[in-house]
């Protein structure tokens, strides 16, 4: 089993399965977290949501992208990636109370695309803090 390991193919499809298994995972809790169902909105044609979302998604997947670069153990890129999601969970719900005179969630739904957009980039910009502190 230890030289299974070694073989970075191996290696690499193993990091690989376990970051779209926790893309899964944090994007069901996103969308419990948020008042719309993202892919029944996005498949409505609601660019918000689908920029938001991806927005989503680039997070997740550049903190996990830093993790894989800096850690050698597969349970330490796993507990980074888990930190980083909570940490992009913490941003979201901190730019829900910074914007006071309106409900981000509700914006997005009605297709707000300036708000959608601010949204992508505030997961994106907060990837890049959390990648840095990573590494």
């Amino acid at each position: 089993m230890e030289n299974m390991w070694e073989n970075e193919y191996v290696y690499i499809a193993a990091r690989y399965s376990v970051v779209i298994l926790c893309m899964i995972v944090f994007l069901a809790i996103f969308e419990l977290v948020t008042k719309y169902k993202n892919w029944e909105e996005i498949k409505q044609g609601n660019l918000s949501v689908a920029l938001a979302t991806g927005g989503k998604i680039f997070g997740i997947a550049y903190v996990f992208q830093q993790s894989i670069l800096h850690q050698n153990s597969l349970l330490t890129m796993i507990g980074w990636g888990v930190y980083g999601f909570v940490l992009l969970l913490i941003g979201y719900f901190i730019f829900e109370f910074m914007t006071p005179g309106f409900k981000i969630d509700e914006e997005i739904q009605k297709d707000n695309r300036a708000v959608g957009f601010l949204s992508m980039i505030i997961s994106i910009a907060l990837s890049f803090v959390i990648g840095a502190g990573i590494s």
